[in-house]
């Protein structure tokens, strides 16, 4: 299940294929033009998909959940995105910063990545913690890793950051716990 929190786009690279290209656009095109009815009321869906030329446009997550959703996760407690990014402004930024260099040193442009201080202003509102984080919480024995990812692609590239390795490291001691316990 996908809970939506706060309005977004997923962002989708287009296919080699222009065949397999035009479903992801035509997917766009009937999601912009559903309507969910609440109360009577017909409402846009608070979530969008779009469809780039760029193959690098969909990292611009990368950043984000490097910084804040990730950064939820704590040694014996989850705390909200808000908190993540807000609680050590700095550090976020630094953590945000860097996973752009990464996705520049890639090909990205940087026009296409989004500025930290949008996200930041946008994760004023983000008063849970991730979905990564709730899973891990909940026992989930696996979960999805863009935070290990990200150190992986990094390392390769030669690249190495110590908040980020905290990260990972936090992450992997939840989901040994969590697979401990189904075991």
């Amino acid at each position: 299940m996908l809970q939506v929190r706060l309005a977004t786009n997923f962002k989708s690279a287009r296919f080699d294929s222009e065949a397999h290209t035009q479903i992801l656009r035509n997917l766009e095109k009937d999601i912009d033009a559903s309507r969910f009815e609440v109360n009577g009321e017909k409402i846009e869906l608070p979530v969008k998909l779009k469809t780039h030329e760029s193959v690098f446009v969909p990292l611009a997550k990368w950043a984000m959940l490097c910084s804040g959703n990730y950064r939820c996760v704590q040694k014996d407690a989850m705390r909200p995105i808000k908190q993540a990014v807000h609680s050590d402004l700095d550090a976020s930024r630094a953590v945000y910063d860097w996973v752009v260099k990464l996705c520049v040193s890639l090909g990205a442009n940087p026009r296409d990545m989004v500025p930290f201080d949008k996200y930041a202003n946008a994760a004023l509102s983000l008063l849970t913690p991730s979905s990564a984080a709730r899973a891990l919480a909940n026992g989930a024995p696996n979960i999805e890793r863009v935070d290990r990812l990200v150190q992986t692609i990094a390392r390769s590239k030669g690249m190495q950051l110590d908040e980020l390795d905290k990260t990972v490291t936090l992450v992997d001691g939840w989901l040994a716990k969590n697979r401990a316990k189904a075991a």
